[in-house]
């Protein structure tokens, strides 16, 4: 079949999309591409990148203050941007389906899950009468691996794990029987185990049903067994596309090598390259190739004119300069001896048991010695933050006992002295919630100067200076607000307040599993540095690859229990618990 058939053929086909900003300042510009029926495409890049712009202009929106201004859009033969009103709603749904990041929001929580299929299926005409729309709806739950009883069809969205509610955002995608389905980074918060099922279950549907797919994310570990071609986008341009095998085993452009060295690996322990700078927002992107200021083959004829993308290629570059060796992992060593302990354990965790309506903890016991990296890991439920939380002081109903430096340690943080509060800081997972919105950085990294320290003034400002750079921030971040800071600048901001309370225990709480993986090499660079000059590191994390990168020791958990732990190489290279061995035979790996 040759390449004008296989346009004319494309469920999905893209001509010089164009989306802009007010003043004729383009989000994303010149995409073409096109999809067959079945076929899944990534879609990957750093947040700013124009993803997800691009995924919703697929469906003829824009989100508020952009505006599709060029371009054709064409699902199924036809033309999407086109439509408006009434024709265009049943387009949305019938014609194209889409699946939310968070299945906790985009689903309606005042309805049950029954009714929310029903309603799908109410409101997008198929034919089908009331006995053959149950029939549907049977069928679909159970091809999304749900149960299709009564029962379950009664319950509410809150009431369903994450993984379900993911799976019931599949369900009213494919209901309708969609030509395509555009996928908006759907198991970013997932754990593991459940995030394989889910690509499984996305894969086996497409192939069965023939629906093309746009699979939107920032992690090409992720995508790499789920899709059968990759568009990279920088900047709001494609900048190399490619078959999967052709991409992973060469990849091109210097902008995907360096996503590619920034992912870590569950199949082996190697240096994590960050790529240096950040994306250029719409409007202040530079004369020439977008990425020349970050790419380290930069040259004169990169600054003058842009790169553009070939046409009907398989694996086609927009670079002056790309590469044409594979990628080369360089290995990485653990920080900490873990063989060797002859200090006392800087923590002791004794018979801890934690209950809410359940017990969720039965008689953990723990040690942690000084200058590791101890990493507990498990699926969603499996305990992880509760034991993370009660060590911190932030749990409740707990009972067992904590030691810290030799001495004992309270199990609420407000029976605690002051010197022992300050010493084990916590980190949490969202960096837009940890930070108040209306308090400058200074004002925020001030406080507990003051609190522990009784620091103020030119005194407080000099050791936030020092903190910031610290953590390779400059030291006007001080005078800025967290709304102007990216999701990695504000991580690196709550790193910098916990270390102001001069922490011999840091307990990190998934705190890179929202962030881009150029930003996460850079977090995990960053707290390496600090366990080098002497810091101790509780992680917490679903992703076994960044254990693999950061951690000396390794604790499993599941149900509540600690199933395994030990050496880090040790257990991820021969684990011994069958929960264990599946959490690694579910975690993705560039290998």
């Amino acid at each position: 079949m040759n390449a004008m058939t296989e346009i004319d053929s494309a469920v999905l086909q893209v001509r010089d999309l164009r989306v802009e900003l007010a003043g004729e300042v383009d989000v994303v510009s010149g995409i073409s591409f096109s999809l067959q029926a079945g076929e899944i495409l990534g879609l990957v890049g750093e947040s700013g990148s124009g993803k997800t712009t691009l995924a919703t202009a697929l469906l003829a929106h824009a989100r508020r203050g952009a505006q599709i201004v060029g371009g054709q859009v064409q699902v199924g033969g036809q033309a999407l941007l086109s439509l408006d009103g009434e024709a265009l709603r049943r387009a949305r749904g019938g014609l194209i389906g889409y699946v939310a990041q968070d299945p906790a929001t985009a689903l309606n929580p005042a309805l049950r899950i029954g009714h929310l299929l029903r309603e799908t299926l109410a409101v997008h005409p198929s034919g089908l009468d009331r006995e053959a729309q149950q029939l549907r709806i049977t069928q679909t739950l159970r091809d999304v691996g749900l149960p299709d009883e009564p029962e379950f069809l009664r319950r509410f969205p809150h009431q369903l794990s994450g993984g379900q509610q993911q799976r019931v955002m599949l369900a009213l995608a494919f209901v309708l029987r969609p030509r395509l389905i555009v996928l908006d980074e759907p198991t970013t918060a997932l754990d593991v185990t459940t995030q394989a099922h889910i690509l499984d279950t996305l894969r086996r549907l497409c192939k069965r049903q023939g629906v093309a797919a746009v699979y939107v994310s920032h992690d090409l570990a992720v995508i790499k067994d789920l899709v059968d071609r990759v568009m990279v986008m920088y900047a709001g341009r494609i900048v190399e596309t490619a078959t999967r095998e052709a991409l992973f085993s060469r990849p091109s452009h210097p902008y995907t090598r360096g996503l590619l060295a920034a992912i870590p690996d569950v199949a082996g322990r190697r240096e994590l390259q960050a790529i240096a700078g950040h994306a250029p927002a719409p409007g202040q992107r530079p004369q020439g190739c977008s990425f020349g200021p970050r790419c380290e083959r930069f040259t004169e004829a990169c600054s003058r004119a842009e790169p553009t993308l070939p046409v009907d290629i398989a694996h086609a570059v927009a670079c002056w300069t790309p590469h044409e060796r594979p990628l080369q992992a360089v290995a990485l060593t653990p920080i900490a001896s873990v063989t060797a302990h002859t200090q006392a354990s800087l923590l002791t965790v004794s018979a801890l048991n934690v209950a809410y309506d359940r017990q969720v903890l039965f008689d953990i016991n723990v040690q942690v010695q000084p200058g590791e990296c101890l990493a507990l890991v498990g699926e969603s439920g499996s305990g992880k933050t509760s034991l993370a939380r009660a060590i911190a002081g932030l749990g409740e109903n707990a009972t067992g006992a904590l030691s810290y430096a030799g001495q004992a340690l309270p199990l609420q943080a407000r029976r605690r002295e002051a010197g022992q509060r300050h010493p084990i800081q916590y980190i949490f997972q969202n960096p837009y919630r940890a930070l108040n919105p209306r308090q400058t950085v200074y004002q925020t990294l001030s406080a507990p100067l003051e609190h522990f320290f009784c620091v103020k003034g030119a005194a407080a400002r000099q050791r936030v200076e020092a903190v910031l750079t610290r953590v390779s921030l400059p030291a006007s971040v001080a005078d800025l607000y967290p709304g102007s800071l990216s999701g990695g600048e504000r991580q690196r901001v709550a790193i910098a307040r916990a270390l102001l309370c001069e922490p011999k225990l840091l307990i990190c709480d998934e705190i890179t599993s929202a962030l881009d993986v150029s930003v996460q090499a850079s977090i995990l660079d960053l707290l390496r540095q600090l366990q080098r000059e002497g810091l101790t590191l509780l992680f917490v994390t679903h992703d076994l690859g960044v254990v693999r990168a950061i951690a000396d020791r390794v604790l499993v958990l599941k149900a509540g229990r600690v199933v395994e732990q030990g050496a880090v190489d040790e257990v991820l290279d021969r684990p011994q618990a069958a929960y264990t061995r599946t959490l690694l035979e579910h975690s993705p790996s560039l290998g």
